[in-house]
């Protein structure tokens, strides 16, 4: 028995395991568009036989993080700004229904909880601290999604997210966003809490449709840099 545990060991992390860790990786911008994915270097990185990188690479393929070019090999997909702007326009639409079923399933407790996530992203602004605030836009949107319980709604928000995510990290470093971005957040807090579905559906669309907005704007100015670099897992 302690041979086969030690065998089981050696494999490494399984694909699921590892399409996990890279679509997380490639959420945070760890991974750049257009970026080579080499299977021998994620297989050694994150400790994986390279059958369970090709598994793990080809389950993103199909959620179209990363894209497979015949005789190239992965790289991490490229989003055009028309694009982000369209999938932006979708979550508008997911993400109207998650604040409507959240406001329609608010208790006094969950409501607790997401004005004290409001009144962390005033005072992250208030400081501007624009890292504490991005975290406090992430836990909001997140929490929102579970309170809806609709889990199809969150894995097509999740996917949709990862695919725009240089657009994402773009616009929280934009200047003055947080000070547009905020009263827009509030506004969902005040709509949800006060068990307003209409009003909750309403000032998420109108939310998605500024962020947008800000990447047809974002479009015209330098793109961010961020240097390409080979994760290491230890």
């Amino acid at each position: 028995m302690a041979v086969v545990s030690e065998n089981s060991a050696s494999r490494g992390k399984s694909a699921a395991e590892l399409s996990q860790e890279l679509r997380a990786a490639i959420m945070r911008g760890d991974f750049v568009s257009n970026q080579r994915l080499v299977e021998a270097d994620i297989a050694h990185d994150f400790g994986a036989s390279r059958g369970n990188v090709r598994a793990a690479l080809a389950e993103l393929s199909v959620e179209g993080l990363i894209e497979r070019i015949p005789n190239r090999g992965a790289r991490v997909r490229s989003v055009t700004v028309e694009e982000a702007i369209e999938i932006v326009e979708v979550r508008g639409a997911i993400e109207s229904l998650c604040a409507r079923k959240a406001a329609e399933k608010i208790t006094p407790e969950s409501a607790a909880e997401l004005k004290g996530l409001g009144r962390d992203m005033e005072e992250a602004v208030q400081r501007g601290d624009v890292e504490a605030f991005t975290r406090g836009n992430e836990k909001l949107h997140a929490r929102l999604i579970e309170l809806a319980d609709q889990q199809t709604a969150a894995v097509t928000i999740a996917r949709l997210q990862g695919q725009a995510v240089r657009y994402q990290f773009r616009l929280s470093t934009m200047a003055g966003r947080p000070q547009v971005s905020l009263p827009e957040h509030l506004a969902v807090i005040e709509a949800v809490c006060a068990g307003d579905g209409d009003g909750a559906a309403q000032a998420m669309q109108q939310h998605l449709m500024s962020v947008a907005e800000a990447i047809r704007k974002s479009a015209s100015s330098a793109p961010a840099t961020r240097s390409l670099k080979k994760i290491t897992r230890r």
